[in-house]
């Protein structure tokens, strides 16, 4: 009985049905039947010119397409949650498949960590270009409250990544160097600012500027993240644009209180035109 022969082409094809993608079979196949033609015809190796092998679309712009995926991996995690969102639903969102993704970023967790940098990465890369050092104490301190009002109001997904984690125990960016390393100048921006404020007697409260930020922010994410229960709840709509420039007021006029020591009725507050109207009469 004749022996089959096993050679050095049917060792290459053999490992490269195991191991290599479909598209990469493909390619062994054709290398395996130019190699064989080559063999039968010597000449024909020395006619024979290699095609330049032309780049896919994420080869020739990787970060382009890594943006694309962390674009659409927000998206998702801010409307399913960690748990629920799905890797499949991200790569098709950003025009890759999950192999592209896994290369570019790395397993799910890994993703959402990107994305959350990514958030924080944008909140203060903005914060950055209000200039506060330039701005007279009073003046920043309502500048910062404004731009913290109005970004929370703009990016309702931040808001949603915020939740999330705060849900997960903050166990991902526990393992974030960068996030903690972006809030010490972002601190140290405001304390410049209060004690620029106190040097020049425009504040009496040299405030901790982490506990002045948080009183900012949270003024503003309570009052956005639970609006719709709120607005219910009081029988107002809270988002009416008549609404919001009253929050905005009133959160200005608070904190610039607090630093000042002077009452909140010092600080002109523009009337309002809602009508504080009670769905129900209570008894």
């Amino acid at each position: 009985m004749p022996v089959c022969a096993y050679g050095p082409e049917d060792a290459l094809f053999s490992r490269a049905q195991t191991r290599a993608t479909r598209e990469e079979r493909v390619a062994v196949d054709l290398r395996l039947l130019r190699h064989s033609a080559e063999r039968r015809d010597p000449g024909l190796a020395k006619t024979t010119k290699k095609a330049p092998k032309k780049a896919l679309k994420w080869q020739r712009d990787p970060e382009g397409m890594r943006l694309r995926i962390l674009e659409a991996a927000k998206k998702e995690f801010a409307s399913k949650g960690l748990a629920g969102a799905r890797v499949d639903r991200i790569a098709a969102q950003a025009g890759a498949n999950k192999r592209m993704l896994y290369y570019h970023v790395g397993n799910k967790d890994a993703l959402y960590l990107a994305v959350l940098e990514g958030a924080y990465e944008q909140i203060r890369a903005e914060e950055r270009t209000l200039d506060l050092e330039h701005l007279d104490p009073p003046e920043a301190i309502e500048s910062l409250i404004g731009f913290t009002w109005n970004y929370f109001i703009r990016n309702p997904e931040f808001l949603a990544l915020l939740n999330t984690e705060n849900l997960e125990r903050a166990k991902h960016i526990k393992r974030s160097t960068k996030v903690k390393s972006m809030h010490s100048p972002f601190v140290e921006m405001i304390r410049t600012v209060v004690l620029r404020g106190v040097a020049s007697g425009d504040f009496k409260v040299a405030m901790d500027p982490v506990q002045l930020y948080i009183s900012i922010a949270a003024l503003s994410f309570f009052y956005i993240g639970n609006n719709a229960t709120l607005s219910v709840i009081f029988g107002r709509d809270l988002l009416a644009k008549e609404a919001r420039d009253e929050r905005l007021a009133h959160m200005v006029a608070l904190v610039l209180a607090a630093l000042t020591g002077r009452s909140v009725a010092e600080f002109q507050l523009p009337p309002t035109s809602v009508v504080h109207t009670p769905t129900r009469q209570t008894a």
